[in-house]
C-alpha cells in the first residue's frame, strides 16, 4: 500500500471534482476511484457547483480547477475556506496554469496544495491523502514561484504577522520553520524526536495564533515575515 493510504475498512476520503470539462472530470474520477481509500462523491462544472457540493457532500477534499465559467476556482476556494461550517474541507488546486499569480492567489485564498494536471495517478492519490490529513502540498515549481512572489515586495499583512510571531513559543517557531521547509508532521516528529501528535499540536497552535487557515498559509507567513529565507529551506 502506498505510504499514507488508509487501512482496509476505514472510511474513504471523500473527493469532489471541480472542472468545466466533463472528460477531464471523468478521467480523474477513474484515477481517484481506482484507489480503495479514495472516493469521488460529486462532480462540479462551475465554482458555484463546487461550493454547493462541498456543503452537500461534506467532502474531505475538493479537487479544484482554476479556470471555470462564472465563479472561477479561486473565488470558489475562498468561499469554501472562509465558511466556518466547511472548516474541515480542504482544497487541492489542479491546473495547467502553474504560474506564480495563480499559485499565490490560490494559496492566499486558502488552498492547501497545488499540482499540475500532468500529475501521475500515484502522485495524485498521495496528494489527496496528504491534504485530507491536514498537511500542505506544493509542487516544486509552485514552491519556487510562491517564494519568488513573496520576496518580490513587501506584503501589507507582514507587519501584522510580525506582531503575531511574538506570541509563538520557541518550539512553535522552530516547527513553523520546518513546515516552511516542506516537512510533514511525520518528518517533523522524526527530526525533533517527538510524536506526530505533538508535532501536529504545535502546528495547529501556530496556525491559530497567526490566523492561518492551513499549513500552506504558514509557509507564506514564514517568508513574508522573514522568519525563513530561501537559503534556510530544508
Amino acid at each position: 500500500m502506498t505510504a499514507g493510504a488508509v487501512t482496509s475498512g476505514a472510511v474513504p476520503v471523500r473527493v469532489v471534482l471541480a472542472d468545466d470539462q466533463a472528460l477531464v472530470r471523468a478521467g480523474f474520477q477513474i484515477l481517484i476511484d481506482s484507489a480503495p481509500d479514495l472516493r469521488v462523491v460529486g462532480q462540479a462544472a462551475t465554482g458555484e457547483d463546487a461550493v454547493r457540493l462541498a456543503r452537500e457532500t461534506r467532502a474531505d477534499v475538493v479537487l479544484m480547477d482554476i479556470r471555470m465559467p462564472g465563479m472561477d476556482g479561486l473565488a470558489a476556494t475562498r468561499e469554501i475556506t472562509s465558511d466556518p461550517e466547511l472548516a474541515s474541507v480542504k482544497v487541492l488546486v489542479l491546473t495547467t496554469f502553474e504560474i506564480d499569480e495563480y499559485v499565490f492567489a490560490a494559496l492566499r485564498g486558502g488552498a492547501s496544495g497545488f499540482l499540475g494536471k500532468s500529475v501521475e495517478a500515484a502522485e495524485l492519490h498521495d496528494a489527496i491523502r496528504l491534504i485530507a490529513r491536514g498537511d500542505a502540498l506544493l509542487s516544486p515549481h509552485a514552491t519556487k514561484t510562491l517564494i519568488a512572489r513573496v520576496l518580490a515586495g513587501p506584503s501589507p499583512s507582514a507587519e501584522h504577522h510580525l506582531d503575531d510571531l511574538a506570541s509563538l513559543t520557541d518550539r512553535e517557531r522552530e516547527i513553523m520553520v520546518l513546515v516552511a521547509g516542506g516537512m510533514t508532521n511525520d518528518e517533523i516528529a522524526d527530526r525533533l524526536g517527538i510524536s506526530r501528535t505533538t508535532a501536529k499540536t504545535h502546528v495547529n497552535r501556530a496556525m491559530l495564533k497567526l490566523g492561518a487557515h492551513d499549513r500552506a498559509q504558514l509557509v507564506i507567513i514564514a517568508y513574508e515575515t522573514g522568519l525563513v529565507h530561501p537559503r534556510s529551506r530544508g
